[in-house]
């Protein structure tokens, strides 16, 4: 590494850090219903959706009524992006033509965007019609976001309120995530991109001669629109088959720059936001000082393995599967935020990456996603481990621990360890039914160890809605596409409802004083302690795996061998 890289770094995390701040007072704001003043001539638009879509926002919802709610919503949104690609050879703005997506690839790619995974089992630009990818791809970008981002305000209001059985309203936390956070930021990201490149028409795709006589079609479409929310809402489905790697996506170096801090952008706001819906400033820092550890932890190991010259190439390093507009730096930080991030864009093939390197992306995505994680989601699901982590606490010192001035007892344990351990379970079950199957099998494109780090990457990517793949597996099967529905709806889902069942007893709890017995949760041996449960839960989960995926192939690379 060079000095330019340094500063690359520097920049990036210096902007991030100095972003989020101000970011998170925004969206704290936003959420308790006080919008900035710039964005204030927005309300007769939110009042007008209110009433069209016969909402009462200020109607409260248990945790019942609110998960409840968030259910029926994405159903109909699932029924409506499925109705989109089977129907799409009949519907409007469908310049090419294309014909109605094959069922299965269908419901995956219906249930991929309701979860905001966005895992991508078809290639944009060869299958879906403008108005699939705007109308349905594009809207769940922007919903499936405002529901991280509505989950975890009512997670904070469990915390935040005095005893009541209200977690606010799910409906007028969608609305208010959508107009006055998402929207706006992505009409200006949109803008942006356009300016550098990137194509916004409806025009038919364009046909050139290359100079061997041959005709090339160059794909067209709004695909501005899409990457600007794609990389915002921790989304992450390319408008493009390759994704953030296609020049039309991701232009030049500066379009490749913007977009990877956007990845983080959110989700790293997102926690100061739960620190002020909380009342838990100090705790909130301490949550961000733990991600921000381990992202750099993870991105200096990451650059590591990558820099450090490969065995069979000599002196040089290694660019196969990484963009020359790039390299290795920018590409190395991209994977790094795409996968601490739940967003599984990616600017360069992770397939290709050192075994360190792909291996400490997926590690970042078995880790729950809690690294920053989604909009909204990285933060609930780093509020699952801390209360693991207290009730850790508890045991040792010998008494009833507390949270954020609230007794935690069995029922929040429970929803906690559900909460951790669901998308664990359906990885290793997931991973374990494609070697026992001939699908299974005949999907990997590698042999070795590096097929296991294939798969287990695939189904981690499914199970906790990233998104990401190594492109040597074919993820078309029924295996892949049924099988990995299911894993997506309970990365999802199985974590979202008892996380509002948690949210809900915690509210209708009184808060306890704090006392000489407290464990503090805004000092360094709480940061400890919850790094320390992150990487235990991890470890006993998949380090068997891990050891006979990714570290074993180092050794053996290490050694001349590959693979």
């Amino acid at each position: 590494m060079n000095v330019a890289d340094f500063a690359y770094l520097g920049i990036f995390l210096a902007l991030l850090v100095c972003a989020a701040l101000p970011l998170g007072r925004w969206l704290a704001d936003i959420l308790e219903a006080r919008p900035p003043a710039m964005l204030r001539w927005l309300a007769p638009v939110e009042r007008g959706l209110h009433r069209l879509c016969r909402i009462a926002p200020e109607q409260p919802m248990d945790w019942r009524a609110y998960a409840g709610a968030l259910l029926a919503f994405h159903l109909m949104g699932f029924v409506v992006v499925l109705a989109l690609q089977l129907l799409q050879a009949r519907l409007p703005l469908n310049p090419a033509g294309f014909q109605a997506v094959p069922l299965g690839i269908a419901v995956n790619t219906a249930v991929s965007f309701v979860t905001n995974t966005n895992w991508q089992a078809y290639s944009g630009e060869a299958s879906l019609s403008h108005l699939t990818q705007m109308a349905g791809l594009g809207v769940q970008n922007f919903l499936s976001a405002a529901t991280g981002l509505a989950v975890m305000a009512a997670l904070a209001r469990g915390f935040g309120r005095q005893p009541t059985a209200s977690l606010g309203n799910f409906w007028a936390d969608l609305v208010r995530g959508t107009l006055y956070v998402l929207l706006p930021l992505s009409l200006l990201f949109a803008i942006v991109l356009m300016a550098s490149g990137v194509p916004q028409s409806f025009e038919r795709n364009a046909t050139a001669v290359t100079l061997t006589g041959a005709e090339q079609v160059i794909p067209l479409g709004p695909a501005a629109s899409q990457v600007a929310i794609k990389q915002l809402g921790t989304n992450g489905g390319g408008f493009f088959g390759v994704n953030s790697a296609h020049p039309f996506e991701n232009p030049t170096p500066v379009s490749n720059f913007l977009q990877t801090l956007s990845l983080l952008l959110i989700p790293a706001a997102c926690v100061f936001a739960y620190g002020r819906l909380s009342g838990a400033r100090r705790h909130a820092r301490v949550l961000f000082l733990v991600m921000l550890v381990f992202f750099v932890s993870s991105l200096g190991l990451s650059l590591w393995a990558e820099l450090t010259p490969h065995p069979e190439l000599g002196a040089a390093v290694a660019m196969e599967g990484k963009e020359v507009r790039f390299g290795v730096v920018p590409s190395v930080l991209w994977a790094g935020a795409t996968t601490a991030a739940s967003n599984g864009s990616v600017n360069a093939m992770h397939s290709s990456l050192s075994p360190i390197a792909g291996g400490a992306a997926l590690f970042n995505m078995l880790l729950g996603e809690i690294i920053f994680g989604g909009v909204g989601s990285g933060v609930y699901g780093m509020v699952a481990m801390a209360v693991i982590a207290v009730f850790l606490a508890g045991l040792m010192v010998g008494r009833t621990p507390e949270y954020l001035g609230k007794k935690i007892e069995s029922f929040e344990i429970r929803m906690a360890a559900i909460a951790v351990l669901a998308p664990c379970a359906a990885v290793l079950l997931g991973c374990a039914a494609s070697f026992l199957t001939e699908g299974g099998r005949a999907a990997v494109g590698n042999g070795g160890p590096h097929a296991l780090t294939e798969v287990l990457y695939a189904w981690a990517s499914m199970c906790n809605n990233n998104g990401s793949a190594f492109g040597s597996l074919n993820a078309t099967g029924p295996l892949y596409t049924w099988g990995g529905a299911l894993a997506m709806l309970i990365g999802r889902f199985a974590v979202i409802v008892p996380v509002l069942a948690l949210a809900g007893s915690l509210a209708a709890k009184k808060s306890t004083p704090p006392s000489t017995g407290t464990f503090p949760t805004d000092g360094p041996l709480f940061a400890f302690l919850l790094g320390g449960t992150i990487v235990l839960v991890a470890a006993l989960s998949h380090l068997p795996a891990l050891i006979l995926g990714p570290v074993l192939e180092q050794l053996l690379m290490n050694a001349g061998h590959t693979f």
